[in-house]
C-alpha cells in the first residue's frame, strides 16, 4: 500500500471522529478553561477543527517559521458557531485530501522543517511529520477536548471506543 492511500484513509477516519466531537463543543464558552494554565475551549476546539489543514502545508512547503508570513494563515480561527468548526474541519479535510491525492510517496520521504525565527527545531521526512505533528497531534488535542466536552457538562463522543455518554461495544452488522 502507498503512503498516500494510508494517509488518506486515516484522514478519514480521523475527520469523522474529530467531527463528532466539534458537534458537542458548547457555544458561548469561548473564554473558558479548566486551569489558568490551559487553553481558552475556543482556541482548542479551532485548534482541532484546522490541523488536517497542515497535511496540505507540508506537502506543498518546504517549511515552515512560525515567526515569518506564511503563519498567520495557519493560526486557528475565531469562532462563534459550530458550524463554523464543522465548515474550517470540512475546508482543511479537503486541503489535506488535495494535497495527499497530488502527491507521492517519494515526495513524502523528502524532508520538512518546522522553524522558529529562522531556528530549525525540527526536521523530518515528510511523512513523518504528518504522522508525528499532524495525527497523533491532533488526537492528543481531540483527547483534551474531549475533557474539556465532559468538564462543560457536554456529551463525550466514542472515538475508538465506547464512551460513557455512547454505549458499549455493538456487534458490526
Amino acid at each position: 500500500m502507498k503512503m498516500t492511500e494510508l494517509f488518506l484513509g486515516e484522514l478519514e477516519r480521523e475527520a469523522a471522529s474529530t467531527r463528532r466531537a466539534l458537534q458537542r463543543v458548547p457555544e458561548g464558552h469561548n473564554d473558558w478553561k479548566p486551569h489558568p494554565k490551559s487553553m481558552p475551549l475556543g482556541y482548542l476546539a479551532s485548534l482541532v477543527a484546522t490541523m488536517p489543514a497542515w497535511v496540505g502545508m507540508m506537502v506543498q512547503q518546504d517549511e515552515l517559521d512560525m515567526r515569518g508570513p506564511g503563519a498567520e494563515k495557519f493560526k486557528p480561527i475565531e469562532w462563534r458557531s459550530r458550524q463554523e468548526l464543522i465548515s474550517a474541519l470540512d475546508a482543511a479535510v479537503a486541503d489535506a485530501r488535495e494535497a495527499l491525492s497530488k502527491t507521492t510517496d517519494e515526495h513524502l520521504l523528502t524532508p520538512w522543517k518546522f522553524v522558529v525565527g529562522g531556528h530549525v527545531l525540527n526536521e523530518d521526512p515528510r511523512h513523518i511529520m504528518i504522522r508525528d505533528a499532524v495525527f497523533s497531534h491532533l488526537a492528543h488535542h481531540r483527547g483534551q477536548l474531549t475533557v474539556y466536552l465532559r468538564l462543560n457538562e457536554a456529551a463525550v463522543p466514542a472515538i475508538y471506543a465506547p464512551s460513557a455518554d455512547e454505549g458499549v461495544f455493538q456487534p458490526a452488522v
